[in-house]
């Protein structure tokens, strides 16, 4: 046994070795798109990211950029590779986790010896490295995100109960129990997906302490499992800080303690309750009860990292995410009532109508001067109720944030409805509510096979691109590189070169095969075991899926969060070398079944590598850095630029807070700016970035006053354009001038116009230098029109600056987020990079396009600032997120060329587009529509042979991928519309081009591709 577990040792750090390697070396060496960016900033330098937290991960993240010993560039790198040791130690786990697992069942045929420790060792070795190359857990594991280290606490504490398992005779096994409550507390400073293992934790105990396990004791602990998850959950985690939160109001508002005496209070006594149960267990004797105890000290304990958001909140750290600085605060953020909440039981569907409000609860804030907690918003008549004809149970349709959910709810779900009449005042309208059946219907079709099952299959049995799918046949499909079963699924799988793409990878149903056999093995051996893996598969995927609650489209593919139901199938992989040996010796000697077995096992694991490899090798990639830093160079000095979602956002974060690259820009995200919170931080100066100059004092802009203000025409004032400073003016005398009570809503803001205008003084602005000497003649007062009916308080605090500013800092809206977010200014919109700025000149946009192209300082910008995050490289993977980026650089390249032609500089504008081809080759992205401007400008400046050179490659590109398309049964064409609709406006504007410039042969060959395939569009997709 010693030597047993001397190999079991060894053989685990060894594949921990081999998957940290693999995963340091494909790492990415700087932040990636989507969260990392707010992740390695709020961890560089502890502050606060977005709700719900992940203070642990920002702990343990601060220590590993410690070993960038100051060099900055190098924290990304630092943290990135604190999420590939923590995905190595999870491999390691799962190793050990197997071997536990297949020693327990080949200890029911006798002792372990030789033949049994080499079939255990297999076992776990495949196992752990068929999960280590699976798609969703390589994916994050190379980057500064939670989901690896989420997945470290799932895998440390399934192989900790499998060792309690193994010594629950023992004296003192109940640490082991310990040590899972005290992880599980600290997961929860990571992610809660962790906790989904209570249910499989909660039965192998079950099992070991009842030998005989019926029916009935399944039921027991199956409820206890739910009850134990549903106490940590909604007991535990929200009512610590609730009561402390009550405890924090009492005693502030009620007694007249000063702020945090509460709190103070509170834990003093939570303290002392567990400190005396822990003494009055412990002298009668109860250690069932002492240990249960035990175990929820230590969780508080792991829990108690949250205490770092606090303290760091009170320091007014630059990130500061809801301000959670006390425990009301922190209650808030923790329950995530920034983003709202979803109906899981009961609530309405998409088309819902809304037939009463009701009060929620009121909000409370911190007044220093009074002395105690205030009243701020009473949160009247702010939770709709719904007509409950259009309510069920279990609503799976329930969207209403978003016209489009409605139309892919009708899509998914194959809506029909039932007719159901309704009545708005005088008006009468019929809607269709979904029938229950449509509802269970979007829940399969969408919920299960799009967002689970799909994704199961990518990791074991192959991924058609890293194109997010939206139900198409062409994009982000499971496939298994079986031609035949590929070509019933999906159509040709004769790919066109443009849709060559290195996550397309084939696994040929092999992993899934073992699996299918690990699950055959523990069924036959040890249904106990069976039963326990299945719980963690099923918890971790499918009870994932319902409590989602998806709705369609996700702003990205959603795989990572299923990573703890692949990580249980790893398991069944592995379990599947018992069961092979098994087989292969009824026919062979057991040396030689034994090795055959290993082969087939590492060679599928090896076979999933290499498959996988070139789209998880995110090495030598900054790409994601490159573009925060021409988002910020976008920009003049002392800057206020716009931002809204998330990728035109953290990246600037991290380049901010992390690298210190033009700490001079002030980035104001649109979505957050609609808290009071938010408004607060962006009145604070931070580095080289003054406070943004609103004039809104914090009683007009907290939450509860001016959260929507509504834009309703005065008849006296319908052709007159109202200066903002005016209004704000009223605003800050007697806001009370510009509220009016309402029967149905209560009282509202409102405005009495929808036409705005921006004065300015024409000394100032030559003083300051905010537009050029070439725009001189051209200054003109700002003059536009709101179209919609209401302005959230984000648009507000726009108007506040437009008011206040009075020019003396440039303002800038990222060319990258929704139109609805500029308000209507873009008559004056100039673009000089990656962003429009505004200036009181009237904009001569080219036709069709937002903003003037300001080609003397966007020239200065993409050829002398910008950068490319070795996008020249050809080896480099760009996935469809990078993709997108290379798009919009190319339609600035594009923007620029144009522009600088239509001024006669011709010279200019041929090395803007030598540069557009020199950083973003087609080697790397193939030409596509956003080329087209290019192959125009080549024309126009005389470089014919170059631009029949790009033409004839995108002239064949575009060829082939409507050939593609169109070899589609006409039922999915529909589902791939905007690809076809891109084709054909590439060669038509080819052909158009072509013709213009009298290159005969090509424009003949492009007027027929568009002509034969515009009429195919017209009778398959069109008309339909």
């Amino acid at each position: 046994m010693n030597s047993y577990k001397k190999i079991n040792n060894i053989l685990g750090w060894v594949v921990f070795v081999i998957a940290s390697t693999v995963f340091i070396l494909t790492s990415e060496p700087t932040m990636s798109f989507w969260d990392c960016g707010e992740y390695i900033s709020t961890a560089f330098k502890l502050e606060v990211g977005h709700p719900p937290g992940a203070p642990l991960f920002q702990m343990i993240g601060r220590f590993f950029s410690l070993f960038a010993f100051g060099d900055v560039t190098l924290v990304a790198r630092m943290v990135n590779t604190m999420s590939a040791l923590a995905s190595g130690f999870t491999i390691l786990f799962l190793f050990w986790t197997i071997t536990l697992i297949a020693k327990k069942i080949a200890l029911k045929t006798g002792e372990i010896n030789r033949e049994k420790t080499m079939i255990i060792m297999a076992a776990g070795l495949v196992g752990s490295l068929a999960y280590t190359f699976t798609d969703s857990f390589w994916f994050s594991a190379v980057e500064g995100e939670v989901y690896a280290m989420s997945s470290f606490f799932t895998a440390i504490v399934v192989w900790a109960i499998f060792k309690w398992e193994e010594h629950a005779d023992e004296k003192h096994a109940y640490r082991w129990l310990i040590l899972i409550a005290y992880l599980m507390g600290l997961s929860i400073g990571v992610h809660l997906l962790n906790l989904l293992a209570i249910p499989a934790i909660t039965f192998v105990y079950y099992f070991k302490k009842y030998q005989n396990p019926n029916w009935k004791g399944i039921v027991l602990t199956s409820v206890i499992s739910i009850i134990l998850l549903a106490v940590v959950m909604y007991l535990i985690i929200p009512w610590i800080i609730k009561l402390a939160g009550l405890f924090e109001l009492f005693f502030v508002n009620s007694i007249g303690l000063p702020f945090n005496s509460g709190t103070i209070i509170y834990f003093t006594l939570l303290i002392g309750f567990i400190i005396w149960g822990l003494y009055y267990t412990r002298k009668k004797g109860k250690s069932v009860w002492n240990a249960v105890i035990l175990a929820f000290t230590f969780i508080i304990i792991g829990y108690s990292s949250f205490l770092m958001l606090v303290i760091r909140s009170n320091s007014d750290t630059p990130i500061d995410e809801n301000n959670p600085e006390n425990a009301m605060y922190l209650l808030a953020y923790l329950n995530r009532e920034q983003y709202g909440d979803w109906p899981l039981l009961k609530g309405q569907y998409y088309n819902a109508p809304v037939i009463d409000r009701t009060d929620g609860n009121p909000v409370y804030v911190k007044d220093s001067k009074a002395g105690k907690y205030v009243i701020t918003d009473n949160r009247e008549k702010v939770i709709p109720v719904y007509d409950p004809r259009f309510t069920t149970l279990f609503p799976r349709m329930w969207d209403q944030s978003e016209p489009r959910f409605a139309s892919e709810y009708i899509r998914w779900g194959n809506v029909k409805g039932v007719p159901v009449d309704i009545q708005y005042g005088d008006k009468n309208e019929t809607r269709y509510v979904p029938t229950f059946a449509e509802n269970l219907t979007f829940l399969w079709n969408y919920q299960f096979v799009h967002m689970y099952y799909r994704y199961f299959m990518w990791n074991f049995v192959g991924k058609q691109n890293d194109i997010q799918g939206m139900g198409n046949k062409i994009d982000g499909n499971w496939k298994s590189g079986i031609k035949f079963i590929d070509k019933m699924r999906l159509g040709s799988q004769d790919i066109p070169e443009t849709r060559k793409n290195k996550a397309d990878n084939s696994f040929y149903f092999l992993p899934l095969i073992l699996g299918l056999i690990g699950i055959y093995f523990t069924l036959r051996k040890d249904k106990q075991s069976a039963w326990v893996i299945f719980l963690l598969f099923l918890m971790t995927g499918v009870a994932i899926v319902l409590y989602l609650n998806s709705h369609s489209p996700q702003p990205r593919e959603r795989d990572y969060a299923f990573a703890g139901s692949f990580y249980a199938f790893a398991i069944w992989i592995g379990l599947a070398i018992p069961q092979l040996v098994e087989w292969f010796h009824k026919k062979l000697a057991m040396a030689p079944a034994q090795i055959i077995t290993l082969a087939i096992g590492l060679f599928v694991t090896g076979l999933m590598a290499q498959q996988g490899w070139d789209d998880h090798d995110r090495s030598n990639r900054y790409t994601a850095l490159a573009i925060a830093e021409n988002y910020l160079n976008s920009c003049a000095p002392n800057a206020i630029l716009f931002t809204n979602g998330d990728n035109d956002t953290f990246p600037l974060w991290y380049a901010q807070e992390v690298e210190g690259i033009r700490t001079d820009v002030k980035v104001v995200n649109l979505s957050l700016l609609n808290t009071d919170w938010y408004i607060d931080q962006m009145k604070r100066k931070a580095y080289l970035s003054d406070p943004v100059p609103f004039s809104l004092t914090r009683d007009k802009y907290r939450q509860g006053n001016h959260d929507v203000t509504y834009l309703m025409e005065d008849e006296s004032l319908k052709n007159t354009f109202v200066d903002v400073r005016a209004l704000f003016g009223v605003i800050a005398q007697d806001e009370s001038k510009l509220k009016m009570n309402t029967s149905q809503i209560g009282m509202i803001d409102y405005f009495p116009t929808k036409k705005f205008m921006v004065t300015y003084d024409p000394q100032e602005i030559l003083k300051t230098g905010t537009i050029s000497s070439k725009m001189t003649g051209r200054l003109d007062t700002i003059r536009w029109e709101i179209k919609s009916q209401a302005i959230e308080k984000n648009s507000l605090m726009i108007l506040d600056l437009l008011a206040s500013n009075n020019w003396k800092r440039p303002v800038y809206f990222v060319m990258t987020t929704s139109p609805d977010t500029y308000i209507g200014l873009e008559p004056y919109f100039h673009l000089e990079g990656l962003a429009y700025r505004l200036l009181p000149v009237k904009a001569r946009p080219a036709e069709g396009q937002t903003g003037e192209v300001n080609t003397e300082v966007m020239y200065n910008n993409l050829m002398n600032k910008f950068k490319w995050g070795n996008m020249t490289n050809p080896g480099l993977y760009l996935d469809d997120n990078n993709k997108r980026m290379v798009m919009n650089m190319r339609t600035l390249f594009g923007r620029l060329s144009e522009a600088l032609i239509l001024e006669g500089k011709k010279d200019s504008a041929r090395r803007v587009m030598d540069r557009c081809i020199e950083v973003m080759p087609d080697a790397v992205a193939k030409y596509d529509f956003f080329t087209v401007p290019l192959v125009e400008g080549y024309y126009r400046i005389g470089e014919t042979t170059r631009a029949n050179e790009i033409a004839t490659k995108l002239s064949k590109y575009s060829t082939e991928e409507l050939a593609y398309l169109f070899s589609f049964p006409d039922s999915d064409l529909k589902g791939m519309e905007y690809s076809i609709q891109e084709a054909l406006y590439s060669i038509q504007r080819l052909s158009i081009i072509t013709k213009e410039e009298k290159q005969v042969k090509l424009a003949a060959e492009t007027e027929a591709t568009f002509k034969k395939y515009s009429d195919l569009y017209f009778q398959k997709v069109y008309q339909r």
